[in-house]
């Protein structure tokens, strides 16, 4: 049986230590799934939610991605990434563990 883990990120703080816990996790065999909202968000800009891509499935909501006034070529993350709060209940439903970052 496969542990999983599902991030709600929704703070645009502390993104070293949220890859060093995916890095944990996937050192462990633990799925990471993490979905990003609200001011977490702006963190897809950064050029280091690269190294995420290959640590966890990421998603981002689409709305809280515009309304922080954020453009996709800025980010990192492909179109597929992109969707609604959709991806965030499969989540809560899926994983055997969730945390709020």
């Amino acid at each position: 049986m496969s542990k999983s883990l599902g991030i709600y990120v929704s703070s645009d703080r502390h993104l070293d230590k949220l890859i060093e816990l995916c890095r944990a996790a996937k050192r462990n065999h633990i799925e990471v799934r993490l979905f990003f909202t609200h001011l977490g968000t702006r963190l897809c800009t950064d050029s280091k939610m690269a190294d995420l891509q290959d640590l966890a499935d990421v998603a981002v909501c689409n709305v809280g991605f515009e309304a922080n006034d954020l453009q996709r070529t800025d980010s990192v993350l492909g179109e597929k990434s992109y969707g609604s709060q959709t991806f965030h209940a499969e989540m809560i439903y899926d994983c055997d563990r969730y945390i709020s970052w």
